[in-house]
């Protein structure tokens, strides 16, 4: 690819959309950037056709923040809405599905590395709680690998993302590359070793919907691999899904989720139109938990909610939670539109779908969207699919109803 100096904002936004994977710093620097860039070679800003629900959750996300006792506090739900211009920033100087694959090739590449280095991190701690001769599971659970990110649910959820995307495009591209499969392995290898259940939920679900569209036989086939892994049991992942059912006392219990579930209600039904504001939940969380919940709490960090809608409508209200939902719901829907319509390459379309399955799924155990990497990644992943809608829409305008292959 020659450099053409007025493809600046282009190589400048496409640099912003590989950072989340090694610094968010880095990634909002080259946001602006690209922003500036724009400026300097007057290009005119596009944004996909989402923007009256994302426009309503801003505007419920700003009155909720003046409303609440500590508004300054609550900017930082305003601030990440920064990461917003990332969506426009793609959708405007991606020109063609190939620069869009360009992309998720060189996510798989980072998102291989940073899985390399996570599994390097698991010998370390498995390592260490052999010399401090403690059970392995006990010690791990507590402080889990992260790759190049700072905590292990910001790993898996960026782990989910790419490898979602990445299996989408050998599934279903009609230029299948071969060393995505391996690459591809080795996230999933990272992933298992992350001990993140509510990212394993995430991807078996997502990916069985990729499966199902790839070849559905091998839906039979591919809880498989998931029998012999649980039957080989390394590294006591066996017992880490029997935890989702069977907690070993309070080390993986999941009842502190449960205690931030009903606090959550509590905090809706007394404010349910504006909420308490943004980081409200944390501060003010002891205030709300119900009389008849036994203390000492359950072990558990509580921080937020641990889910997405409860936290939103608990932070910002039911209404501006349910914008967030229609934003989520019509990608969806836009997305799977296009795809019952395209007869060209859907690699694209079908892995933004999977993203948002295992996003939504995964949004009930966890803030995930909260994360500003792993949201940056999202954001990112949601234009591409509005930009293979966009070239599908081209190419039948040009070619009088024909659509031929990206």
């Amino acid at each position: 690819m020659t450099f053409e100096k007025d493809r600046i904002p282009f190589y400048l936004t496409f640099a912003a959309a590989v950072a989340p994977l090694f610094s968010g710093a880095v990634c909002n620097i080259l946001i602006g950037l690209a922003l500036a860039s724009f400026f300097v070679f007057k290009v005119r800003p596009k944004m996909p056709p989402v923007m009256l629900p994302l426009g309503l959750f801003f505007a419920g996300t700003v009155i909720a923040t003046l409303l609440s006792p500590d508004p300054w506090l609550g900017r930082t739900g305003i601030r990440k809405f920064y990461l917003v211009f990332l969506t426009m920033l793609v959708f405007t100087t991606f020109r063609k599905l190939s620069e869009v694959k360009a992309l998720i090739y060189a996510w798989t590449l980072l998102m291989t590395a940073s899985a390399i280095w996570s599994l390097v991190q698991f010998g370390e701690k498995y390592a260490e709680a052999m010399e401090l001769k403690q059970s392995f599971y006990q010690y791990y659970t507590g402080e889990r690998i992260t790759g190049f990110m700072s905590h292990w649910m910001t790993l898996g959820g960026q782990e989910m993302n790419v490898v979602l995307l990445a299996a989408s495009l050998w599934f279903f591209s009609f230029r299948k590359q071969t060393w995505l499969l391996p690459a591809s392995a080795v996230i999933l290898v990272s992933l298992l070793a992350g001990f993140t259940r509510s990212i394993w939920l995430g991807v078996a679900v997502a990916g069985m919907y990729l499966i199902w569209n790839w070849k559905r036989w091998a839906v039979l086939a591919a809880p498989l691999p998931l029998i012999a892994l649980l039957i080989a049991n390394p590294a006591d992942i066996r017992e880490r899904v029997i935890s989702a059912f069977q907690p070993h006392g309070d080390t993986d219990s999941n009842q502190f989720r449960v205690v931030c579930r009903r606090v959550g209600a509590e905090m809706i039904k007394a404010h349910p139109w504006f909420g308490l504001g943004p980081e409200q939940p944390r501060v003010q969380f002891k205030q709300w938990i119900p009389d008849d919940v036994p203390r000492p709490l359950p072990t558990g960090w509580y921080g937020h909610l641990h889910n997405i809608y409860y936290h939103y409508a608990a932070e910002r209200g039911i209404p501006t939670m349910l914008m967030f939902l229609w934003f989520i719901g019509k990608m969806l829907w836009d997305f799977a539109v296009a795809l019952r319509k395209s007869q060209g390459d859907t690699a694209i379309l079908r892995g933004a779908i999977a993203v948002i399955v295992g996003v939504l799924l995964t949004g009930f155990y966890e803030v995930n969207l909260g994360d500003a990497e792993v949201l940056s990644l999202f954001l990112i992943t949601m234009a591409c699919g509005y930009l293979a809608i966009r070239e599908r829409e081209g190419l039948t305008e040009l070619h009088d109803g024909s659509v031929s292959r990206a």
